[in-house]
C-alpha cells in the first residue's frame, strides 16, 4: 500500500508540475492567437494561398505555420481553400504545416522541450508540408477531379459560399475582418479575449489534458528502463513511434508532455521529433475525410511526405544533435529534475487561473436565451430575451424543428462551419450542431420551407457528411 500511495503521489506532482511549467506560454500563446483572428484581416492571407501554382504551397506552408487552427479544425478550412480554386498540393501543404504548430504549440514545446525543439518544429513542419504540396502536385497533375472538385464554371465559382473556420467564428463567403473593422477597440478587445481564452481553450483543453495525463502516467508507472533497448536503435525506435503516432490523435500542444515523459523513459529526442510531428498532423479521422474529399492519391501522397518529414529530421537529430538536445531539454523541462519546489509563484498562479479559464471555456455560450428563434445571421445572438428580437427578422412562435445525423464534426470549429453553412439557406429560422452526438437542430419557417436537398448539399459542400433525418 505504500509504494501504491507513493506512485500515486508522483503521478500527481507530475501532472501539476507539468501544468504549471506549461501554463505560462500557453496563456501568451493563446492571446497571440486572439491577437491574429481579431486584428489580422483574412484577406491579407486567403487570395495568397486559393491559386493552383507553386507559389500557393510556399505561402500555404508559411501561413499554416502560426495560424491557431486545431489538428481537426484544419480539415473543414482546407476544404473551403479547396473550393476557392487553391491546388490539391496547396491544400495538403496547409493541412500539414497548420496543425503541427501554432504560436501557442512552439511556446508551450520551448517551456518544456526547450529552445531547440521550439526551433525546429516549426521549421520541421514548413520543410515537410513543402514537400507534401509538390508531391502531391507531382502526382494528382493527371488525376481527375473528385470530392471537392474545383466548381463547374466560374460563375458558379465566384458566386458560391463556402466556410472557412477559425475557432468559432466562421467566414462565409466574405471576410470576417470587415465585421471587425464595423467593430468598437473595446469589442475588439472583448473578442480577442473571447476568441484567446474561451473558444480557443474550449477546443485544446481536452487534448491537452489528456497529454498532460498520459505524460504524467508514463512518467509514475513506466519502469525508467522500459525504452532502453530502443535507444540503441534509433531509427527502429523512430519508426515504433511513427506507426503508434499516425492513427491516433494527438494535439500539437497535447503531444509535448508525452514526448517528455518518453524521453525521460528512454526513446531518443529524434523519435519524440517524430511523434510531435506526425501525432498532430494525421489521425484515422483526418485520413477518412482527406481520402473522401481529395481522392486517393492525394491521401498516401499526405501520408508518405508526412511520413518521410518526420524520419528525416528525427534521423538529423539522433544522428547529429542528440547530445544537444537532451542538454537543452531536461534541465529546462523535466518535472523530475525540477522537483516539487523549483517552480515559481507566478508559475503555480498562470496554472490557477489556466484551470479556471478551461471551467469556464466548457460552460461558456451553451446558449443566448432566445430559444434559437432568431436568424440574424451573426454568431453571436441578438435577442433579447426569450419573446423579442432585435435583428428585424419575423419571429415565429412554433417553427418547424426536424434533427439530421451529420458525420465528420469533431470541435467547435467544425460545429461553426456547420452552422453557418445551413443558416444562411432559403427557409432556415435557426441551426444548431452537437458534436458529440453527431446531430444538427433545424429550425424552418414551417414546412413548406423544408428543403433537404439544399441542406445536404450545404452541408456536404462545408466538408462533412449529411446522413439524413434522425
Amino acid at each position: 500500500m505504500p509504494a501504491v500511495l507513493e506512485i500515486l503521489e508522483k503521478f500527481v506532482w507530475q501532472f501539476i508540475t507539468l501544468f504549471s511549467e506549461m501554463a505560462p506560454f500557453l496563456l501568451l500563446g493563446f492571446l497571440l492567437a486572439g491577437i491574429l483572428h481579431v486584428w489580422v484581416p483574412n484577406h491579407l492571407y486567403v487570395p495568397k494561398i486559393a491559386k493552383p501554382n507553386f507559389k500557393s504551397v510556399l505561402w500555404a506552408a508559411l501561413f499554416g505555420v502560426p495560424l491557431p487552427i486545431c489538428s481537426c479544425g484544419v480539415i473543414p478550412t482546407s476544404i473551403a481553400l479547396r473550393k476557392e480554386g487553391a491546388s490539391k498540393g496547396a491544400s495538403v501543404s496547409f493541412l500539414i504545416s497548420t496543425p503541427a504548430t501554432g504560436v501557442d504549440s512552439i511556446l508551450a514545446t520551448y517551456s518544456l522541450l526547450g529552445g531547440p525543439f521550439a526551433i525546429l518544429r516549426p521549421v520541421a513542419a514548413f520543410v515537410t508540408a513543402m514537400l507534401g504540396g509538390v508531391f502531391t502536385n507531382l502526382v494528382t497533375k493527371n488525376e481527375p477531379e473528385t470530392g471537392v472538385a474545383v466548381l463547374e464554371n466560374s460563375h458558379e465559382h465566384e458566386h458560391h459560399e463556402q466556410c472557412d473556420c477559425e475557432g468559432d467564428h466562421c467566414s462565409c463567403g466574405h471576410d470576417d475582418h470587415d465585421e471587425h473593422a464595423k467593430k468598437s477597440f473595446a469589442q475588439k478587445l472583448k473578442e480577442t479575449f473571447e476568441y484567446g481564452f474561451v473558444n480557443m481553450i474550449g477546443d485544446v483543453s481536452k487534448w491537452l489534458t489528456i497529454g498532460l495525463l498520459l505524460g504524467a502516467l508514463i512518467a509514475a508507472f513506466v519502469p525508467d528502463d522500459f525504452f532502453l533497448f530502443l535507444h540503441e536503435y534509433p531509427l527502429l525506435c523512430m519508426l515504433v513511434v511513427l506507426v503508434l503516432a499516425m492513427p491516433m490523435y494527438t494535439c500539437a500542444t497535447g503531444s509535448i508532455p508525452l514526448a517528455l515523459a518518453l524521453v525521460e523513459k528512454g526513446i531518443t529526442p529524434g523519435a519524440a521529433l517524430v511523434l510531435l510531428m506526425a501525432g498532430p498532423a494525421t489521425s484515422i479521422a483526418s485520413m477518412l475525410v482527406v481520402g473522401k474529399a481529395f481522392g486517393k492519391r492525394t491521401l498516401a501522397a499526405y501520408l508518405v511526405s508526412i511520413a518521410l518529414g518526420a524520419m528525416f529530421f528525427g534521423f538529423v537529430v539522433d544522428t547529429f544533435f542528440m547530445d544537444s538536445f537532451l542538454a537543452s531539454m531536461l534541465p529546462h523541462g523535466s518535472a523530475e529534475c525540477h522537483g516539487h519546489g523549483a517552480l515559481g509563484v507566478f508559475d503555480y498562479v498562470c496554472a490557477v487561473v489556466f484551470a479556471a479559464l478551461i471551467i469556464y471555456a466548457k460552460f461558456a455560450h451553451k446558449g443566448c436565451g432566445c430559444g434559437g428563434h432568431c436568424n440574424c445571421g451573426e454568431h453571436e445572438c441578438c435577442c433579447e430575451g426569450e419573446d423579442h428580437c432585435e435583428c428585424g427578422e419575423r419571429h415565429y412562435e412554433e417553427p418547424v424543428v426536424e434533427t439530421y445525423r451529420v458525420h465528420g464534426m469533431s470541435c467547435s470549429h467544425c460545429k461553426a462551419c456547420v452552422e453557418k453553412a445551413v443558416r444562411i439557406l432559403e427557409g432556415v429560422v435557426s441551426a444548431e450542431a452537437d458534436v458529440a452526438k453527431k446531430e444538427l437542430r433545424v429550425e424552418w419557417h414551417d414546412e413548406d420551407d423544408i428543403d433537404e436537398t439544399a441542406l445536404k448539399k450545404a452541408v456536404d459542400e462545408a466538408g462533412f457528411e449529411f446522413v439524413g433525418k434522425i
